[in-house]
């Protein structure tokens, strides 16, 4: 997980996601002065956000770590995380939630960033269906929090040759993600886990700590 803590913060920041804070290199720890600013970040995930019993839970999950960092860079955040296993876009998690129903509940009208990350759980959906939901999921987080920034994440793979219907939901996403303003980032073709299986659970799906 701290792998991909390191590589959400990073892409954040490169993208210029919060860029008000990106005026000068990241000193290894910065104090955080009474008034600054402080940024309200949503993010609305699967089971990579939730953690597993294979890893990334509570401490270890790679939300808290990625605002432990940021803090360490002075970098104030407030984070509302709606996560669920087996979720997706289309496809309804352990709990009944789609990503549309955890948009609800995580985003607010003063967030900088909305964050959705997943999902491979949507493998096989209906492709019209999946569009047309992450259309609505984007819009609605349009709606909710209208200065935000989105950062759509695609799902991983944890190897170099991800199924047909992954990839699918991967250029699916990238389509709808553009046609909402949002930026795009693809965990399979930048090869987030591929050829480290030291960072995969004994599940051979989700990422250990």
């Amino acid at each position: 997980m701290g792998r991909l803590a390191t590589f959400i913060i990073s892409l954040a920041l490169v993208a210029g996601l919060l860029n008000h804070h990106c005026t000068a290199p990241a000193r290894p720890y910065q104090p955080v002065a009474r008034g600054t600013p402080i940024d309200h970040v949503a993010v609305v995930g699967d089971s990579y956000t939730t953690g597993t019993d294979e890893g990334g839970q509570g401490s270890n999950a790679w939300t808290t770590r990625t605002w432990l960092t940021l803090a360490h860079q002075g970098v104030q955040i407030v984070p509302d995380v709606a996560s669920e296993g087996r979720a997706g876009y289309v496809v309804r998690g352990d709990h009944g939630s789609v990503f549309e129903d955890l948009t609800t509940r995580a985003v607010h009208f003063d967030d900088a960033l909305v964050v959705f990350f997943g999902s491979r759980n949507d493998e096989g959906v209906n492709p019209m269906q999946l569009a047309g939901m992450a259309h609505d999921t984007f819009d609605l987080a349009r709606r909710i929090a209208p200065s935000s920034k989105l950062l759509v994440i695609g799902p991983p793979w944890p190897t170099a040759d991800p199924p047909f219907d992954v990839l699918y939901v991967r250029d699916t996403l990238s389509d709808q993600a553009r046609d909402a303003g949002a930026t795009f980032i693809d965990p399979i073709s930048e090869g987030w886990f591929v050829g480290r299986p030291d960072l995969i659970g004994p599940d051979g799906v989700h990422p250990n700590d």
